[in-house]
């Protein structure tokens, strides 16, 4: 059974493939914590969030990202380029999916959601 998680991942990806984006890891998980997609655009690695819900009525999928789970991300990104051994520009990106019961989906990307 797929869980709402999950599919929103698979919607993100096959976005960011479109959008051009060379995926590297999905569901990247460390000690430390874990991150949904690491991707490449151009030169840039791009560590992205994608929270997923099926209405608005707690609020948009993005405010979800919170102060700690963006320390959590910063210290799991950090982790994950300091064992790749090379430097390269890197961002945080968040995917905020909203799914509605017919399986419709509305997706907003935002870039540069928060500071590196």
């Amino acid at each position: 059974m797929r869980t709402l998680g999950n599919s929103g991942e698979t919607l993100a990806t096959h976005f960011l493939k479109q959008k051009g984006y060379r995926i590297l890891e999905r569901n990247y998980t460390t000690p430390i914590g874990e991150i949904d997609i690491i991707a490449k655009e151009g030169d840039t690695t791009v560590f992205i969030e994608v929270k997923t819900r099926t209405d608005i009525s707690f609020g948009y999928p993005f405010e979800s990202v919170h102060a700690k789970k963006r320390r959590k991300l910063k210290k799991t990104a950090l982790f994950y380029m300091k064992k790749q051994g090379r430097e390269s520009p890197a961002r945080f990106d968040v995917i905020s999916i909203i799914l509605n019961e017919h399986g419709n989906s509305e997706i907003e990307h935002i870039k540069d959601a928060f500071e590196v």
